[in-house]
């Protein structure tokens, strides 16, 4: 048997086997996000280290470094395995049946009999179809080196008919993948946790500090699951997990199936020939071109001729005192008016606090491109005289809406506003961009271009 690690303060990090996975860990580029490589990196951080991941496909590949003694934890798996210690659920998931919207059946459990259904290698769900009751049980097909939302997109190209997934991974894949239909619901919920090889207690480094009273006759830490259950707890607590929740998956099932199957089709008939002034756009400003274009859907479906009643015109839809500070002689001009809303978000992300931070910053500078930053000032300030936190998109959105309220906006110098139209807007926007980052390559600034230009040059994600 392998020797364990080092403890992570010995060190000096804390190695985490992850599952690569959309929302969860998910790299482009140089840029790794997702909701359990940030949870994981604030833990290794309340520990006083950093985090260092090892990144696998599927659950078959992150028990063994696990058991092997690779890393010091795993995150997130269903409890099971006697010989791994597991955290407090980090989240409960439900589990579906899906097919294509073009196949017949299964509409219950009692026609899943006979049915050949797939699922990611070592997933929960395989065991829990193969100890259904017989009359139900169907054939089970362990698909490895992929995560569930690679998966479902084999079933939306009928490549594969039936696959059981978490709830979660089938939202999210239903932005992507609108002619997904979840068919049956599978009884019960599997719990993610956080899994550890073993419980040691980990010596510290000063026995002389103090500790809880629970372990005043105990001169060490406690053990490193027995420090993740405290953290998780405070992270429910103080927000932090909501938070964390809200910025991955708080914008997923906010259009419809039309909507989204609408958008992907214009993203192949609209957006071809606007690509240019989009990079044009990213190279002036750094923001990634593929955001510009789903603002730019939002506020006018790629249309360069849209007018609204108010006179706000073009592909960006700038107001006419917008476009003469920016310097837009021709609102209906694509590349003059992509170029002009690109430099106005900038503008506006750089108008707000030090202290907001991607990409919280630019939930709310494109809220306040929908609202004016006068509104948007108002709103921080409401959120400062209501303690909730001016820094947030997660806070703020909630905010937003007290614009319209008599009893808010007297107070206001910029007066009412439609703050729920601006919140609807940035939710939208959110998933838009979240289809194009996973259909649309990443933009290469060319390298002669790559210094900032500009004052608004700045990396909004």
């Amino acid at each position: 048997m392998p020797k364990p690690l080092p403890s992570p303060e010995a060190m000096g990090e804390l190695v985490i086997a992850v599952r690569e996975a959309p929302g969860f860990y998910q790299q482009e580029g140089a840029t790794i996000s997702g909701f359990e490589y940030d949870l994981c990196n604030l833990f290794a951080a309340s520990l006083g280290v950093k985090a260092r991941f090892v990144t696998t496909k599927d659950f078959n590949q992150i028990n063994p470094l696990l058991a092997m003694h690779k890393v010091h934890m795993a995150a997130s798996l269903p409890a099971g395995r006697t010989d791994f210690q597991f955290s407090q659920p980090i989240r409960s998931v439900g589990q579906w049946i899906v097919s294509h919207d073009d196949v017949l059946g299964p509409d219950d459990m009692a026609e899943l009999s006979g049915q050949t259904v797939a699922v990611v290698a070592g997933s929960p769900l395989a065991q829990n179809l193969r100890t259904l009751d017989e009359k139900f049980r169907p054939t089970v097909i362990e698909i490895p080196g992929m995560d569930e939302v690679t998966l479902l997109a084999q079933v939306a190209a009928q490549k594969v008919l039936l696959a059981a997934v978490h709830d979660i991974n089938f939202d999210l894949a239903s932005n992507f993948y609108p002619e997904l239909n979840a068919r049956v619901r599978l009884p019960g919920k599997t719990d993610l946790r956080w899994a550890f090889f073993d419980d040691q207690i980990t010596p510290v480094a000063n026995p002389t500090h103090k500790q809880p009273d629970n372990q005043a006759q105990n001169p060490s830490l406690p053990s490193l699951r027995v420090r993740a259950d405290a953290f998780i707890q405070r992270a429910r607590a103080d927000g932090t997990m909501a938070r964390l929740n809200d910025r991955y998956f708080g914008h997923v099932k906010r259009i419809n199936s039309i909507g989204i199957t609408q958008f992907i089709e214009d993203t192949h008939r609209l957006l071809p020939p606007l690509r240019r002034h989009f990079y044009a756009a990213e190279n002036l400003t750094g923001i990634d071109w593929r955001l510009l274009a789903a603002l730019a859907y939002h506020e006018s479906h790629w249309d360069p001729l849209a007018t609204s009643a108010t006179n706000v015109r073009g592909i960006m839809m700038l107001t006419e005192e917008t476009a003469d500070h920016l310097g837009v002689d021709n609102r209906l001009d694509p590349a003059s008016s992509i170029r002009g809303g690109a430099r106005y978000l900038a503008e506006l992300s750089d108008q707000l606090p030090d202290s907001v931070k991607p990409p919280d910053r630019l939930w709310l500078a494109l809220a306040a491109y929908n609202l004016g930053m006068g509104h948007l000032r108002g709103a921080l300030a409401i959120a400062k005289d209501m303690h909730r936190d001016p820094n947030s998109w997660y806070e703020m959105k909630k905010v937003l809406p007290l614009l319209s309220r008599p009893e808010v906006y007297e107070h206001l110098k910029a007066g009412p506003a439609r703050g729920g139209e601006a919140v609807i807007l940035v939710e939208n926007i959110r998933t838009y961009y979240n289809i194009l980052t996973r259909f649309e390559p990443i933009y290469a600034i060319p390298f002669a271009a790559a210094t900032p230009q500009a004052a608004g040059q700045v990396r909004l994600r």
